[in-house]
């Protein structure tokens, strides 16, 4: 058999992207397994989702993973989805299987893994979402199907918060409820989990926090963020100085991504090492 040129090819669809780390590890991850992939990390406004996702297939892409704004907006671009990404209504990786799109959502299942490896069970807990987007409902299913008690949202849209409780309360056994984010918003009392599922803190807004009343976290809490850049995020500082026991966005983002590098590559991915990369990069 003669020799192929050709890679594999990868990516990231965003915008913003240019910060986004997960190229690094996953190239990295190709790398220790052998395999000849490359991963693309891409500057996709959201008016030009259509045009990329078409080429995906002209490029005969492997697969790729969606962030901000692209996660929801996707699903009209996509021929099949998971069970989870169905019920989630927002995707955040696709596979390429010979010109079908088939749309998954890993990060529900990241953020657990991470809480997991913290030794920290979501099961019979109340846990409170920041927001209500792609990350947020894909964190609230996951959430309510590993068996969370409540699951309370907080988002300044009500429409899109009552539209994510709806779908818990309908689709899962767990109760959900929505509370409006108005400024200064307290976290409510018996909280177990809190969840920073918003942009805010994101490079390159790294001095930016959620608005809520940071004086409501107490130190019987747990609480996390899916923000990895910067991973120590000033909502998880005031969490810290509260007592509270903090989760970064860097767990999750590994998680997520030794998942996604499973479905593109059919290998079990490397996890130590990626976790090594993303903490060389971040000087952690």
């Amino acid at each position: 058999m003669s020799k192929s040129y050709r890679s594999q090819l990868v990516g990231c669809f965003g915008n913003p992207v240019d910060e986004n780390p997960t190229g690094v590890m996953e190239e990295a991850a190709f790398r220790e397994k052998g395999l000849d992939f490359r991963y693309l990390t891409v500057l996709v406004r959201k008016e030009d989702l259509g045009k990329a996702m078409d080429g995906v297939r002209a490029f005969n892409m492997r697969g790729v993973n969606l962030t901000i704004p692209h996660k929801v907006r996707v699903l009209q671009y996509l021929d099949d989805l998971s069970e989870a990404a169905r019920i989630t209504g927002a995707v955040n990786m696709v596979v390429n299987n010979d010109g079908k799109l088939w749309g998954e959502n890993t990060d529900g299942k990241g953020f657990l893994i991470s809480l997991q490896k913290e030794g920290i069970d979501v099961s019979g807990k109340r846990v409170v979402v920041l927001g209500a987007g792609g990350a947020a409902r894909a964190i609230s299913v996951e959430c309510a199907l590993a068996g969370a008690e409540r699951i309370t949202i907080i988002n300044r849209n009500p429409q899109r918060g009552e539209e994510l409780v709806s779908l818990i309360n309908s689709k899962t056994k767990a109760s959900a409820q929505f509370l409006p984010w108005v400024d200064g918003v307290d976290v409510p009392e018996k909280t177990d989990i809190l969840a920073n599922a918003t942009s805010v803190g994101l490079f390159p807004n790294t001095d930016c926090k959620p608005d809520i009343c940071y004086d409501t976290i107490t130190d019987r809490m747990v609480v996390t963020d899916v923000i990895f850049n910067d991973p120590n995020s000033l909502f998880l500082g005031e969490a810290k100085a509260r007592g509270a026991k903090t989760v970064n966005g860097l767990g999750m983002l590994v998680e997520q991504g030794a998942l996604n590098f499973k479905l593109w590559t059919g290998v079990d991915a490397p996890v130590e090492l990626m976790t090594e990369v993303l903490r060389k990069e971040f000087n952690l």
